[in-house]
């Protein structure tokens, strides 16, 4: 028993060693991004982009459609969807490896606007601090904002207004029910699911998106 006890506390120690030493390192991480460019100047750029698309000026189901199937509790949690991220955590540790995934639409934000796209532990910390600061100082439709403004799409289009023109040569405002869920659908894997890529693919990932759309509770009837 006393041995067990040991093991146990030995155990607890070098987690807590552990998570000081990640925190550090994602601290460091962050105020190394801050220092370079401030969280608050990366988002006046995107904001003064030449094709900056306001969140009033594209359809309410194609907002609709990128929180249900990107983090459809993203209105109710503050920046972190605990219960995505435990799924993800326990995903990962079984596969033993960090293929990602349980991430927030906020945390998406934090990392395209203020990281690369490395897959490390130290990155997700880096990115929870940020994420705070987004949650603080910014409304959610904010976040959202920046969010379709600033994600890939597949083939060189880094915003919904390239992507709906690039796609379906129309103005975000302008995209149909189904032009929108299917963008919806893209990020998530842009190589697979751009519709000039495979159009079945995109259809399959469509139909996803419209069940979640529909498991939420969405309106899906246009």
């Amino acid at each position: 028993m006393k041995i067990f006890k040991k093991i146990l506390l030995l155990l607890l120690i070098i987690i807590i060693i552990a998570l000081l030493f990640f925190g550090f390192s994602g601290y460091s991480l962050y105020k190394k991004s801050m220092s370079e460019k401030s969280l608050e100047d990366r988002i006046a750029e995107i904001r003064n982009a030449e094709y900056f698309t306001p969140i009033d000026e594209v359809p309410d189901y194609y907002k609709n459609a990128v929180v249900a199937i990107e983090d459809h509790r993203f209105y109710s949690h503050h920046g972190v969807d605990i219960i995505a991220t435990s799924r993800a955590f326990m995903d990962n540790l079984l596969s033993w490896e960090l293929k990602g995934g349980g991430s927030s639409i906020s945390q998406q934000v934090a990392k395209n606007v203020c990281f690369t796209q490395e897959k490390t532990l130290t990155r997700k910390i880096a990115e929870l601090f940020v994420v705070y600061q987004l949650e603080k100082n910014y409304e959610k439709d904010d976040i959202l904002e920046l969010y379709i403004n600033y994600i890939y799409f597949g083939h060189g289009y880094y915003n919904i207004h390239d992507a709906a023109l690039g796609y379906y040569n129309k103005l975000p405002k302008d995209l149909s029910f189904y032009e929108a869920t299917v963008l919806a659908g893209v990020p998530n894997a842009p190589s697979v699911y751009a519709p000039t890529n495979n159009l079945d693919l995109a259809e399959q990932r469509q139909a996803q998106v419209i069940s979640a759309m529909k498991k939420y509770g969405y309106n899906v009837e246009y």
